[in-house]
């Protein structure tokens, strides 16, 4: 276990997957961070890669060659070698092996950064294409945080918070897949909460899995104290998709940053033709990152 902190948060990441372990906030003495409770979930902070979610049928076509894949792809599984350890920083990198090639054929280098910065934990990735040729992959982020946080409260008096008073969502197929359905989209119910426009976490927002939001639609959201004040915020600029996800009756609810997602439900072309693909040129490096900031009550 690595650990980075300051004067306001204390940062463990293991080396396993490079995952986030706990993200301690010291003025309020809470841990915020989900803390894997295998009687709901057992993972904390798991990193996505090469894949988001699943793909079809758990396989993807590469070239007119079929390679099996699992839940959210080898990364979060994979031992990582830490490379650089500061005070406020961790470096932290995985390379491709003979056993990744036969899951995903590509040559290539991940690298994960945490940075911290007063109550804000910067995650970082790089990848780098190391082929002569194109390679096509997706990378995400899975933080929970612990919701309710406060004595007294429940997940139900907590609220979730964007920026925007209109988005669209898609669910889970129906079908038990583990892809998601573009063909129904959802409109979130959003109302003004201060400088924000938010919606109460209920009871059943989760019942069919996450909720999806694409086409770049989530820059910035938050999960709010009950009396409207952020708790937990993130930014992440740039990135294409979205999730939001708990499993029912947990208290916890994961913020996740996706670059590409899940397979759509029937999905069979080429990676390639995959929506919201990473499309890194040869011997180019993809960057990416987003912001958790914790806000003290």
């Amino acid at each position: 276990m690595y650990i980075i902190e300051n004067n306001f948060l204390k940062v463990s990441v293991c080396e396993k997957g490079a995952e986030l372990y706990s993200i301690y906030d010291k003025e309020m003495e809470k841990e915020t961070l989900w803390y894997g409770d295998k009687a709901f979930w057992e993972r904390r902070s798991p990193l996505l890669f090469p894949n988001v979610g699943r793909n079809y049928e758990n396989y993807c076509i590469y070239k007119g060659q079929r390679f099996d894949t699992e839940l959210h792809g080898f990364a979060r599984g994979s031992l990582f070698q830490c490379i650089e350890e500061k005070e406020d920083l961790l470096r932290f990198q995985l390379s491709d092996t003979a056993a990744t090639r036969s899951y995903f054929p590509f040559a290539f280098q991940l690298t994960v950064i945490y940075k911290l910065d007063d109550r804000n934990l910067e995650v970082i990735w790089e990848v780098e294409n190391k082929n002569q040729e194109t390679m096509y992959f997706t990378i995400g982020g899975h933080p929970g945080f612990n919701v309710p946080i406060l004595e007294n409260t429940k997940q139900t008096d907590y609220k979730l918070l964007f920026k925007h008073p209109n988005l669209e969502y898609i669910l889970v197929h129906e079908g038990g897949s583990g892809t998601a359905d573009p063909t129904k989209p959802y409109q979130l119910s959003l109302d003004p909460i201060g400088d924000y426009y938010g919606c109460s976490i209920t009871e059943h927002m989760f019942d069919n899995d996450a909720l999806i939001f694409d086409n770049s639609q989530v820059q910035w959201v938050g999960i709010a104290y009950p009396d409207g004040a952020p708790y937990i915020t993130m930014e992440c600029p740039d990135f294409t998709n979205f999730g939001i996800w708990s499993l029912p009756g947990a208290p916890y609810v994961c913020l996740e940053p996706w670059m590409g997602r899940c397979d759509n439900y029937g999905f069979h072309d080429e990676i390639s033709e995959k929506p919201d693909i990473v499309s890194l040129d040869a011997n180019d490096t993809f960057k990416a990152s987003y912001k958790i900031g914790i806000h003290k009550k």
